[in-house]
């Protein structure tokens, strides 16, 4: 975590990529990002569900621990689902509480300043917390879809109030999603503390990409999304060209398999034999 803090002292840009599982963690990992998220985006992109809304603590409290497993030198946050924190602040503590269990390092929650009681109860717990503002996907109904926020100077004035109370309530950093750009260089210049954007311009300290979208495992990824590979067409084909051995009797081929020792495949036919 201090290492986040340390690169926006230093002018350094911050990477943050999510992974869900063991293996993406470690390839993320050895890739050289400096935080992994296990988003509740699992529940669209993985579980194939229509938004995060169904995401549960179960849910992320499994795909927390397969990523900690990767052991990854990248700091791992795990985001608190919906529902997990806005009753109480008991219940906002035992939940982080569990993720951290789980393996996280950190936790990540949506919302302003209405949530400063809760981040000031985890910090006080020892759970390090990273805010999220501007779009936040488990309020979209509230919000009105998932739009661009910032565009008034009413929502703008908001935004970044809620930056500078989640800042104050002890955030060591914060997410600022699909938010207008001057709005968010305004917060990152306005805050002591890292920000780390998606699809919220340039001018933040650091950026965040689902790594479906950036593989593109995606069908229909959110405006601010880059593929930077086509993991889709890499899948098909190499899925295609083992239907085609299998189907051709080419697969497997000479040294994919093996026998039995010297002489007993001889006395498994005999046996079988003696019994007919």
């Amino acid at each position: 975590m201090r290492d986040i803090v340390r690169a926006k002292q230093r002018g350094e840009k911050i990477v943050m990529v999510t992974a869900y599982d063991y293996p993406t963690a470690r390839l993320v990992d050895e890739a050289g990002v400096d935080a992994i998220l296990v988003g509740d985006s699992v529940g669209m992109v993985v579980h194939g569900l229509d938004s995060t809304l169904q995401v549960t603590m179960d849910i992320m409290r499994l795909h927390v621990a397969a990523v900690a497993r990767a052991k990854p030198r990248a700091l791992v946050v795990g985001d608190m689902p919906f529902m997990s924190y806005e009753t109480s602040t008991a219940e906002a503590v035992r939940n982080a509480g569990e993720l951290l269990s789980a393996g996280a390092d950190a936790v990540k929650l949506e919302g302003g300043e209405e949530y400063s009681d809760v981040v000031k109860a985890l910090v006080r717990a020892g759970i390090p917390v990273m805010g999220h503002i501007g779009l936040t996907p488990q309020k979209h109904k509230l919000l009105g879809g998932y739009r661009l926020l910032g565009k008034t100077l009413e929502e703008a004035k908001k935004i970044i109030r809620d930056a500078e109370a989640l800042e104050e309530a002890g955030v060591f950093a914060v997410v600022i999603e699909f938010t207008a750009y001057e709005v968010a260089k305004k917060i990152t210049e306005k805050l002591s503390i890292p920000t780390i954007c998606i699809g919220s311009g340039p001018y933040c300290d650091g950026q965040v990409l689902v790594l479906h979208d950036i593989i593109g495992l995606t069908p229909s990824p959110p405006p601010f999304a880059k593929k930077y590979r086509d993991a889709a067409k890499l899948v098909r084909e190499a899925v295609a060209s083992f239907a085609e051995e299998v189907r051709s009797g080419t697969f497997p081929g000479k040294g994919m398999y093996w026998g039995m020792k010297r002489g007993e495949h001889e006395k498994l036919e005999k046996e079988l034999r003696n019994q007919t």
